[in-house]
């Protein structure tokens, strides 16, 4: 896969919690952390909470369909799970998505 970036939208091969199988998803890349990868869920769901941004500009991204960035849906997926990039966030979308992120999320203690 070519190098991937903070805001690409990629295909991630996301592992079940309990270890027994995955299932390749679409994920935004938030940050990298040494070899692993901070993501955010992407669903093609309706947003249900505050926290979830709905994309305006999905086609131009590389979505299949019109897609929402769940910020409460956080992953750190080895890099090696990235299989292949899809497209890269538009400026407007990324800045609601920090605007949203600015306002909603803090650890709450």
């Amino acid at each position: 896969m070519t190098t991937v970036r903070p805001g690409d939208l990629v295909v991630a091969d996301i592992p079940f919690t309990d270890g027994t199988a995955s299932k390749k998803r679409p994920v935004l890349v938030l940050w990298f952390d040494g070899q692993d990868a901070v993501v955010a869920a992407v669903t093609s769901a309706m947003p249900r909470t505050i926290t979830d941004v709905p994309l305006d500009d999905w086609r131009s991204s590389g979505l299949r369909v019109a897609s929402t960035v769940r910020l409460s849906r956080l992953d750190c997926l080895e890099q090696s799970l990235l299989v292949f990039q899809l497209g890269h966030i538009s400026s407007a979308d990324a800045q609601r998505l920090r605007a949203v992120w600015a306002a909603h999320l803090s650890p709450q203690f």
